[in-house]
């Protein structure tokens, strides 16, 4: 999962985003909203982390903006302001949830997993293909009830290759799904995470289900 928090505390988005990304949960920082702008015409989000007091403007009318242009991403606001007409304001923005600082951080990774289990394109926490099964609420993966041992970036890796299962995947949405712009990227990190992907799968009894598209990507055989 990748997020992308909106905070022009530097401090403050640092703390949240390591303490988010000990979580399972890879975070993008933007310090104001032409920052948040430029983040989102480039990367793919999950969800968003929203201050409102931004140095170029203010964050609910940001996301109302937003929301009217169709933006449909799940967005928390995490702010200083507290009281009821605010709240209100900030949910009827379009704010799927809204927290006040200072908020511990197990709270807040746990209102996230709960927006991306609402109805919608995740609303079905259970992914199938064949044997193969992945609860994204849980990150569990098992073949045949035998349960499969995963890294974070590998239990991500397959969640993305679930979804697309029988089309190929290109090598840069997967890069662009599992870090950060923030976090460094070898030349051959995605190619080490699906190694290990695979032999946990070949592990299982479940060898021949990830293929290597050469110049293009990765594909996850689609099983009926």
């Amino acid at each position: 999962m990748r997020l992308l928090i909106v905070e022009d505390n530097a401090r403050l988005a640092a703390l949240t985003a390591e303490g988010l990304g000990r979580r399972g949960l890879a975070c993008d920082i933007a310090h104001s909203l032409d920052a948040a702008d430029t983040a989102m015409a480039t990367a793919h989000y999950d969800a968003l982390v929203l201050d409102l007091g931004l140095p170029d403007g203010d964050g609910v009318d940001w996301l109302a903006a937003r929301r009217r242009a169709g933006e449909s991403v799940p967005a928390l606001i995490l702010t200083a302001r507290g009281s009821l007409e605010e709240r209100v304001s900030g949910l009827d923005a379009g704010a799927d949830d809204y927290v006040t600082k200072p908020a511990e951080i197990d709270e807040i990774a746990a209102r996230i997993r709960a927006l991306l289990r609402r109805p919608g394109p995740r609303a079905n926490s259970l992914l199938e293909n064949g044997s193969l099964r992945f609860d994204t609420a849980t990150r569990q993966a098992s073949v045949a009830g035998r349960m499969l041992d995963l890294g974070r970036r590998e239990a991500d890796l397959l969640e993305i290759l679930m979804r697309h299962a029988g089309t190929v995947v290109r090598r840069a949405v997967i890069e662009d799904a599992l870090y950060s712009f923030a976090e460094p990227v070898t030349p051959n990190a995605v190619e080490a995470i699906v190694s290990r992907l695979r032999r946990r799968l070949d592990q299982a009894d479940a060898g021949g289900m990830l293929h290597t598209i050469r110049g293009l990507g990765y594909m996850l055989r689609a099983v009926d």
